[in-house]
């Protein structure tokens, strides 16, 4: 039997239930909701599960939960609240900036109040009706380049939420330490997270492939957008790029605690023709040691 190891969480939102994000935002509209932040701590430590990266959240629920997984075991980092531009898509999990004046005054605040480090949604997020949409167009590339200056500058690690080639072209070549979901890359882009190993590809193959069968979207679509994905990470793992497990735990069909196993399944079947089951685990665990290196402030 191939022995199991136990991987962390290097994507989730605390704040999020996996079934309605409007509900599960209203829940936390007062303040964080500590009996439901302790139930969903439980569910990791019952899973196992020791290491948790949140990706921040409006409403203070990420750093009430890095304040109380301690209780839990659990090694919980976050970086307080998300940062987008205003006018596009983030405002339910952070802040907007209107330039980069005001970016670097947020850069500021989460050093300053305890985050662990810089979190900042440059694209739009799926539209799963049609392959290839998405919500809003990405930030430009030289924007791109200075918020990564700028964290980088401030001593801090910066995770992007991101999608498409042009984005994750420029966020590569800017030394960007993650690359959050990166749907609708090229092989251009496997070829340089390979060349890149500072920074690290976590795919979030749950939120698509949870949805196949539900009837929210068209099938063919959310298996065209997974088949693709799935590629891709064969591509960066096949050239040497680091990839590793997070599944965005708490978005639509993705269960806290439960989505970790869920993103394994799916990385394995994209990984099967090339690796062994345990030696997919050893490499993502590698790898989620790396940023549990990397985004954790001294």
């Amino acid at each position: 039997m191939e022995k199991k190891i136990q991987l962390g969480e290097c994507h989730a939102h605390m704040v999020l239930d996996g079934v309605y994000y409007k509900a599960a935002l209203e829940r936390h509209r007062e303040g964080p909701q500590e009996d439901t932040i302790r139930k969903v701590l439980r569910a990791y430590q019952k899973a196992g599960i020791t290491y948790v990266r949140d990706g921040g959240d409006a409403c203070g629920v990420a750093a009430r939960a890095a304040r109380l997984a301690g209780e839990y075991g659990i090694e919980y980092r976050m970086p307080l609240f998300a940062m987008h531009r205003e006018g596009r898509y983030g405002h339910m999990v952070g802040k907007a900036f209107r330039d980069l004046r005001e970016y670097r005054q947020l850069v500021d605040r989460v050093k300053r109040n305890g985050g662990d480090f810089i979190k900042v949604m440059v694209s739009g997020i799926l539209d799963f009706s049609e392959y290839g949409r998405m919500s809003c167009p990405s930030l430009e590339n030289e924007e791109i380049r200075e918020i990564v200056n700028i964290a980088h500058g401030e001593g801090m690690a910066i995770m992007l939420h991101i999608n498409g080639t042009r984005p994750i072209l420029a966020a590569i070549e800017a030394g960007a330490d993650s690359l959050e979901h990166g749907f609708y890359m090229s092989a251009e882009c496997c070829q340089a997270l390979a060349e890149h190993r500072e920074t690290v590809w976590v795919p979030t193959l749950a939120p698509v492939g949870n949805q196949i069968g539900c009837g929210r979207y068209p099938d063919d679509v959310l298996r065209e957008i997974l088949f693709r994905q799935q590629r891709n990470v064969r591509r960066v793992v096949q050239a040497g790029g680091r990839v590793t497990l997070g599944s965005d735990a708490g978005a639509y069909l993705v269960p806290h605690a439960q989505g970790v196993t869920d993103e394994l399944g799916y990385l394995t079947e994209a990984l099967k023709t090339t690796m062994e089951p345990t030696a997919i685990q050893i490499m993502l665990k590698e790898n989620e040691d790396w940023i549990r290196t990397r985004f954790c402030r001294s």
